[in-house]
């Protein structure tokens, strides 16, 4: 290999690491690897910076916009809510309930970005849970899973497949046709649909998820309190003080000049500066801050909060968000936010710490008191994942939905019959949605994530890096080699499995783009057409189901599903093999 090749593996070899570790941001590690093959010579500017004039990351940037109409008007909401209905299941079986559920999901993310539709139907589907009895984590992750498998359908269900259809421009082949990824796509979504109806009853843990916890349990939150000096409560008995038989709240700790008092014992004599730990029921956090003699430990934290004019919420800490590795207190959350975090939740693991001082993780469940327009302020940043309110959020469904729906229609029909490329379909429809009044120019422009346009332009950047430099060809030719030289299932059997266990590791777009080229490579070498190749990739890209980190909406139902991290595998293993199997018989 020529020492270009060599340079470009050593870079991707950092990109990967870097991402694996989560050392930086995507969007900054994949740009910081553009610019380096840039400056080194391996890649011109045109070549570098191609991604920011493809078709793709300007699609997904529409494309937002119209699946933040979709959310605003709560079109999925009316849909979801007649599925499952508001009352008792009237004995349905799991398995039923699934079959109900999946299959509109599915449909709805062959042509809506997934992230949002998780957001709006995620507090349906557990209140409805919760109502008929159920644990909603056999619910959850499948509704997670089944968007994955509904954005393999279309070349807009998900913005890898834009991503493959841009590498595609870019190296002279046609773009992808918005139904063209569908004779891989539908089968793969039906098999795989059908395996979580089936399996998933039986092998996903009926776990209880943060709300549950937030609002029944009385072991997995804690709450800190202060003894105030020469109040009421200094220097009498715990139970004298009434703090002994409190409704849906135990106290479990007394800390006192750095000593942890615990059992507590009903005569243990309360003292002046006091940290009193208590967990239980979230919703009786407010009744804690009410008692006489007692003050929040987190009291600069909540000053100016009047839970008469708040409401709580759960927020889900996204794994981009600049919130992982912080505490709230160096965070300087309650300015930032104007909220207050008054309960931790981490799957598996109680947080009992002094909530200021914790460090916070992906996928940490928030319950944060703040005034009603919090979600609205916030729901469109990458902070995080998921934003809902405690006691559930009022029906949004407007008469704009209507609008929303014929618009989305008119991009399937136009893109679909060929009229308009799915580029210019999109911009159309985001357009007449400011236009007509169903989002205002600032709510448009908030809805486009851009550290996820960033990462789709770098990646292609990347990808041609790897073409340019050679090393995609030497790759793909050792893949061939590797397995006889003339076999293309075991080929594409290599190419698959790979871009399952990056995308696995690394987000779904970035392990597209690196082993687009390696499959142009490898189907060169074999002398076969290089175009299912890239649609076998496309696929696999989006085959994200091992881990909650893979891909965002597995972040999302972590928390509030209750799960712990392997629950993951029991589902997302067999489920894996499926479609790696039905990709590579039918790719």
């Amino acid at each position: 290999m020529a020492w270009e090749a060599w340079l470009t593996l050593g870079v991707v070899v950092a990109l990967l690491v870097i991402l694996i570790r989560e050392l930086v941001a995507p969007a900054l590690g994949v740009m910081g690897a553009v610019i380096f093959l840039l400056v080194a010579g391996v890649v011109t500017p045109a070549q570098a910076f191609a991604g920011f004039s493809n078709a793709a990351p300007i699609t997904v940037a529409a494309l937002y916009v119209v699946a933040r109409a979709v959310e605003k008007t709560g079109a999925l909401e009316r849909l979801t809510a007649r599925i499952l209905g508001t009352g008792a299941d009237g004995g349905m079986s799991d398995r039923r309930v699934l079959a109900r559920l999946l299959v509109p999901v599915a449909g709805a993310s062959a042509f809506l970005n997934n992230t949002p539709i998780v957001a709006m139907l995620l507090p349906q589907v557990r209140d409805w849970a919760e109502r008929n009895g159920t644990s909603p984590s056999i619910y959850l992750m499948p509704l997670s899973f089944a968007v994955i498998l509904g954005g393999v359908v279309t070349a807009i269900g998900t913005s890898t497949n834009l991503v493959i259809s841009g590498l595609l421009e870019a190296n002279g082949f046609a773009p992808m046709g918005l139904f063209e990824i569908s004779r891989l796509g539908l089968p793969v979504a039906a098999v795989g649909i059908a395996m979580i109806v089936w399996l998933a009853p039986s092998v996903l843990p009926a776990r209880r998820g943060a709300r549950r916890e937030f609002t029944e349990d009385l072991r997995e939150f804690a709450v800190s309190m202060l003894v105030v000096p020469q109040g009421p409560l200094d220097g009498k008995p715990v139970e004298a003080g009434g703090l002994r038989h409190l409704t849906g709240v135990f106290l479990v700790a007394i800390e006192r000049e750095g000593e942890r008092i615990a059992p507590v014992a009903p005569t243990s004599t309360l003292h002046g500066g006091d940290r009193l730990t208590f967990v239980g029921r979230a919703d009786l956090v407010v009744d804690l801050q009410k008692t006489r003699g007692l003050a929040s430990a987190e009291h600069q934290h909540l000053a100016g909060l009047d839970s008469a004019e708040h409401t709580f919420f759960e927020a889900v800490v996204g794994q981009n968000s600049p919130l992982v590795g912080d505490t709230l207190k160096n965070a300087r959350f309650r300015a930032r936010y104007q909220a207050a975090v008054v309960a931790i939740h981490r799957a598996g693991e109680r947080v009992q710490a002094k909530l200021g001082e914790v460090e916070l993780h992906f996928g940490d469940t928030l319950l944060l008191l703040a005034d009603p327009q919090f979600a609205d302020r916030w729901r469109d940043r990458r902070d995080f994942l998921l934003i809902s309110r405690l006691g559930g959020s009022p029906p949004t469904t407007t008469r704009q939905a209507a609008i929303v729906g014929a618009l989305l229609l008119g991009i399937v029909v136009v893109a679909g019959s060929g009229l308009l490329p799915i580029l210019h379909a999109s911009l159309l429809a985001a357009i007449a949605l400011v236009l007509l009044g169903v989002l205002s120019p600032g709510e448009a422009r908030d809805a486009v994530d851009l550290d996820v346009v960033v990462v789709l332009a770098g990646s292609l950047g990347v990808g041609l890096a790897l073409e340019h430099s050679g090393l995609a060809d030497a790759i793909g030719s050792g893949l061939v080699e590797l397995v006889g030289g003339s076999s293309r299932t075991a080929v594409l059997l290599g190419l698959v499995v790979a871009t399952v266990a990056l995308t696995e590791m690394i987000t779904n777009n970035a392990a597209a783009a690196l082993m687009f080229p390696i499959a142009l490579a490898a189907a060169g070498d074999l002398g076969v057409d290089a175009r299912p190749f890239a649609i076998a990739i496309a696929v696999a890209a989006s085959a994200s189901f091992l881990t909650p980190i893979g891909y965002q909406t597995n972040t999302m139902v972590y928390g509030p599903g209750g799960y712990r991290f392997g629950d993951y595998s029991r589902l997302g293993a067999p489920l894996t093999l499926l479609v790696i199997a039905t990709i590579v018989a039918l790719g």
